[in-house]
């Protein structure tokens, strides 16, 4: 009976930890933003979308990652963005919470730790940059060069002016989240997915 009490109260405390990495990830995506040349943007909402992967779990987190990006998106003025933020972001926090979760297991000490979980989110980011590629690449076909030969070949080409812009974004994700890993562990850690 105490075990099944348990469970009943991990749901809610799990519930509430999932809407506040949303938040978190919709708000310090929305908050601090710099627009770059290339009409985007970039932010530190990163670091909670690795976050969220590593405390929440790769479906659970991936969920509070892609909803809480997606919605920056949403109430920022880029709709068109919102369905690949949303699969990007999910598979940015599923991939850096897959490895984060081994590393967990073959890392106790502080200094093992601290590397795999480098690594999990320069992985993970390494997905966000790839993601936004070629979600990039279908927006510019989309909106105008279309998907014909010319088209497309414009479209792979113009889509590289975005990707320095995105390692820098993924970077300072990938160290804001390394540092803050430590706090969130001791408010975070439910039994991830």
């Amino acid at each position: 009976m105490k075990n099944t009490a348990a469970k009943a109260l991990s749901a809610p405390k799990k519930l509430a930890i999932t809407a506040m990495f949303t938040a978190l990830t919709l708000l310090a995506t929305s908050v601090i933003r710099i627009q770059t040349p290339t009409f985007g943007y970039i932010h530190i909402g990163d670091a909670f979308v690795l976050l969220s992967g590593f405390f929440l779990g790769p479906l659970t987190g991936g969920l509070a990652a892609g909803l809480g990006s997606a919605l920056s998106d949403l109430l920022g003025g880029y709709p068109l963005w919102v369905p690949g933020t949303f699969v990007i972001k999910f598979a940015t926090a599923l991939t850096a919470a897959l490895i984060y979760r081994a590393a967990a297991e073959k890392a106790k000490t502080g200094k093992g730790r601290v590397a795999w979980t480098i690594l999990a989110g320069v992985v993970g980011e390494a997905v966000m940059v790839i993601g936004y590629y070629f979600y990039n690449v279908i927006i510019i076909g989309i909106s105008g060069s279309g998907f014909g030969e010319a088209g497309i070949g414009a479209a792979f080409v113009t889509s590289l002016s975005e990707i320095p812009f995105n390692i820098v974004q993924g970077a300072v994700g990938v160290v804001l989240s390394t540092l803050l890993a430590p706090v969130f562990n001791k408010i975070a850690r439910i039994g991830a997915d």
